[in-house]
């Protein structure tokens, strides 16, 4: 019981909105605290906020991951990849710290995700036990659940990363460097609980889901669901590059929600662990977002919205 409450409260102190530190540099051309915003355009007026519209969490913007001197007018295409690992030291300082600078507002995440965190781990049991559990379920779901691995997910950002450097496309790139980072940190993150948790998957240990009694090793057991962690980070990020239309973050959300059905209905996981590892890696994703976005990338419509500008015109001429 007591690793139990122990988990329940990890969870939910890892997905609460993290108040960081500011940094000392910011993104190319965003304001300071102490410098006040440029007025906009008459343009500009008529865009919504778009940074408020896809971000929850309370992130103050860090160094991004394109900056000036990585576009094309600058300087090599690998020089954001020197800058990660500081980044991700970030990242994790900010992450497992998260609790010490919550506000009183985010105690609403805590209660529904560890709420429902609770629940679920309370009846993972029975309900591993409704599903068919015949070997044409646990081949469809093995074989779906293989676009949560990382030899799927790490060549999606690599397409993204290397696509928008072929395309002169900043905004592909930024979101291949920026998937890449929310799946370290979710991998990162997930380990660590892993190891703490040690708990048996639905086909070790008679069944039972119970923690500190997996069989393998401790960094293989399966709370929090490692596919989990990493498909709801990346679909994440990507959701929060595009926005618009809607269909990318529903082709998104809708991929990752298959890889977690796929790892139950594969008996990998328990339906607690994979909800625990959506919700930690879709906020993962969020801060990370939020952390290294350039918001002057906003400024440019993105491929998808040229595309549906062009079908529209096209549509209007006939």
């Amino acid at each position: 019981m007591k690793i139990l409450l122990f988990l329940v409260a990890a969870s939910c102190l890892l997905v609460a909105p993290a108040q960081t530190e500011p940094q000392q540099e910011l993104a190319q051309g965003a304001p300071t605290a102490n410098q006040p915003e440029a007025p906009k355009s008459p343009d500009e007026k008529e865009q919504p906020d778009r940074q408020a519209d896809r971000s929850a969490l309370a992130v103050k913007p860090g160094p991004p991951a394109i900056q000036q001197k990585d576009l094309y007018e600058g300087t090599g295409y690998f020089r954001p990849f020197l800058r990660m690992p500081k980044y991700i030291l970030q990242d994790q300082k900010a992450i497992w710290t998260s609790p010490a600078h919550s506000k009183k507002s985010d105690i609403k995440w805590w209660a529904i995700f560890g709420t429902a965190t609770a629940a679920l781990i309370a009846t993972d049991q029975w309900s591993v036990k409704v599903l068919p559990n015949n070997s044409s379920q646990v081949s469809v779901s093995t074989w779906a659940s293989r676009f949560g691995s990382a030899y799927f997910l790490i060549p999606l950002g690599s397409a993204f990363y290397f696509g928008g450097t072929a395309k002169h496309e900043e905004r592909f790139r930024e979101t291949g460097l920026i998937g890449f980072e929310a799946l370290v940190d979710a991998t990162l993150v997930g380990e660590a609980l892993k190891l703490v948790a040690d708990r048996a998957r639905p086909l070790e240990a008679n069944g039972k889901g119970r923690f500190e009694d997996s069989p393998g090793a401790r960094w293989s057991s399966g709370f929090p669901s490692g596919h989990a962690l990493s498909s709801w980070s990346m679909a994440s990020v990507i959701a929060h590059q595009y926005p618009h239309p809607r269909i990318i973050p529903i082709l998104a959300y809708g991929l990752a929600s298959t890889v977690i059905f796929a790892r139950v209905g594969a008996r990998q996981h328990f339906p607690g662990d994979v909800v625990a590892g959506s919700a930690i890696g879709w906020f993962v994703g969020d801060f990370a977002y939020g952390k290294r976005h350039n918001r002057s990338l906003d400024q440019n419509p993105t491929i998808a919205q040229r595309i549906l500008d062009h079908v529209r015109l096209g549509a209007s001429i006939e």
